[in-house]
């Protein structure tokens, strides 16, 4: 059975020219042809004609050789695809029109979808024309986990031809599939309100418009998303002068209609049959339209142009995160750098710090690991000193090392206060004043340091009075420096982070709590250091500038009760 398979994808590659590209191979080659039976023919010209045809006859088998190959699903999907005999499925009646098996999206373009949505950073995406599932299954690897494709096709043949394809994928689960008028399914789907992070218009070529029209006139298409178009470049026929062709004529209307339309710009990427990329373009240009309600203010265009969560990244700015080696501050560290921060990853222990600079390098985040004791005062000079000596700033300055050692108060030795207090307070204060001088002599930053649930209330049943006594130090000093420093461009604020579920908690002297620490919580769970993320991002971006001297508590509600 697999050879012939194999056979029938050998004969694939006979077809008839489909693309601008093959057509034009084609002709070259016949051309050379006639070149080479023509004796007077100048050799220079049969060299050039030769020179021509290996050069536009290598171009397709090189990017698919040379473009990352597809996984076995899809390939088994291709193979089957080109191997059914879709003019007998006509006949039978499955089907309601002849399907060319030349429909297929295929290796690199499918590849080139999936790019799409990774850059686009999409999440959900609608499919107009699915045919075997091809362009539908490549785009759904591209997608998060939570992320959906929905697919609409005519044919409710297609569905069940691509299903087991899909099914026999880890990523099938984020494709739904809906038969019937694609025009109706928009309706319906513009009825529920729902909105996608890309649009793929692969379906008949006389209502691309109709479909392009109704997806920006119902914001079907989210702000900042993108079209992709198939087949915009037809066979040459879009722009060749004397094309007769019906498709042709609707994609040159087509391509013409998207040119002019002020709403959007576009470019064709001249990849097998074209394909189109269309964006909306910025906010603020889209209100010459004759509406006089709309006003043109920061709140419409964005400030300095930048919508909220634009506002929100950290490209450029330069970071350290102290404690980063595990635990919260190397969430922390993970997140600014997400951002786009460049992270200093500042711990006691090398080898962690190091591991943590590691797993940000692997996900092309910029960063390099400090040994540092913040208790120390040299240690913290040095920290800075060569963040400042690497990246020649430093705009975010995230102080989350800290320690705990619980003893009943009667019980605390001042070696315990003073070691806690040196390392929380004292510690988190000289980080502050070393990064706020190089701060306040630039106009800009943001300190953002680790407090506690325990500033607010006593935790119990444990016994930390030196930790207590000293996250309530650390939200002072926040307090107190963000209202000296604002007005010099530096906020200051600190995140107040509950029990969070660490492996600490599950030791065997701690684990008994949990069920008493679980009953005082209205969420009903821990925090895990993914649930802080957010929160340092927000405090270390522009729009948080308001804020100074807060404390972000986030607790699940315990210190509610």
């Amino acid at each position: 059975m697999e050879k012939e398979i194999d056979g029938e994808v050998e004969r694939e590659k006979q077809r008839v020219p489909d693309t601008p590209v093959e057509v034009l191979v084609e002709l070259l080659i016949k051309a050379n042809n006639i070149a080479a039976s023509t004796g007077n023919m100048p050799e220079e010209l049969k060299s050039h004609l030769q020179k021509a045809v290996d050069i536009a006859g290598g171009l397709d088998d090189y990017l698919d050789k040379i473009t990352t190959q597809e996984s076995e699903p899809l390939a088994e999907l291709y193979k089957k695809t080109i191997s059914h005999d879709w003019d007998h499925v006509h006949k039978e009646g499955k089907t309601l029109f002849r399907l060319p098996k030349e429909c297929i999206t295929g290796h690199v373009e499918g590849q080139t979808l999936k790019m799409l949505i990774h850059m686009s950073k999409a999440k959900r995406v609608l499919e107009i024309g699915m045919f075997t599932g091809y362009g539908a299954l490549s785009m759904a690897e591209g997608l998060p986990e939570d992320g959906l494709l929905i697919a609409c096709e005519i044919e409710p043949y297609l569905k069940d031809f691509a299903q087991p394809f899909f099914d026999k994928s880890p990523h099938g689960k984020k494709i739904t599939v809906k038969t019937g008028s694609a025009m109706a399914t928009l309706k319906e789907l513009a009825a529920a309100g729902e909105q996608f992070d890309m649009v793929f218009i692969d379906a008949d070529k006389n209502n691309y418009i109709n479909y392009y029209n109704f997806i920006l006139e119902n914001n079907l298409l989210r702000m900042q998303g993108v079209i992709c178009v198939d087949n915009s470049l037809f066979k040459g026929k879009v722009y060749l002068g004397d094309t007769t062709d019906g498709s042709g004529l609707a994609l040159r209307e087509f391509n013409q209609f998207v040119a002019d339309d002020p709403r959007v710009e576009q470019v064709i990427i001249p990849l097998r049959d074209g394909i189109s990329v269309i964006r909306r373009v910025p906010l603020a240009a889209e209100s010459s339209h004759g509406q006089s309600k709309i006003r043109d203010d920061e709140v419409f265009r964005g400030i300095n142009g930048r919508p909220i969560l634009d506002r929100m990244r950290l490209d450029g700015k330069v970071a350290y995160v102290t404690g980063a080696g595990q635990g919260i501050g190397r969430a922390f560290a993970h997140a600014l750098g997400e951002a786009g921060a460049k992270i200093a990853v500042v711990d006691l222990d090398p080898d962690r710090a190091e591991a943590v600079c590691e797993e940000l390098f692997l996900k092309g985040i910029n960063a390099f690991s400090i040994t540092a004791d913040i208790s120390k005062s040299d240690d913290v000079q040095r920290m800075i000193d060569s963040i400042v000596s690497k990246w020649g700033t430093i705009h975010i300055a995230c102080n989350n090392a800290g320690i705990n050692m619980n003893s009943a108060s009667e019980d605390t030795s001042l070696e315990e206060w003073d070691r806690t207090f040196n390392v929380n307070l004292r510690g988190t204060f000289m980080c502050c004043q070393a990064a706020g001088r190089v701060m306040l002599k630039q106009g800009y930053g943001k300190i953002i340091n680790t407090a506690s649930m325990a500033s607010l209330i006593v935790p119990h049943p444990q016994k930390q009075l030196s930790y207590n006594a000293s996250k309530a130090g650390v939200v002072k000093l926040t307090q107190t420096l963000g209202t000296e420093w604002i007005d010099r461009g530096v906020r200051v604020n600190c995140i107040s982070p509950g029990i969070v579920d660490t492996p600490l908690i599950h030791s065997e002297s701690l684990r008994p709590l949990v069920q008493r620490w679980l009953s005082d919580i209205p969420a009903g769970r821990l925090a895990q250091v993914t649930d802080l993320q957010a929160a340092v991002v927000f405090l270390a971006c522009d729009a948080s500038d308001y804020m100074t001297g807060h404390n972000l508590v986030i607790e699940g509600g315990q210190s509610l009760w």
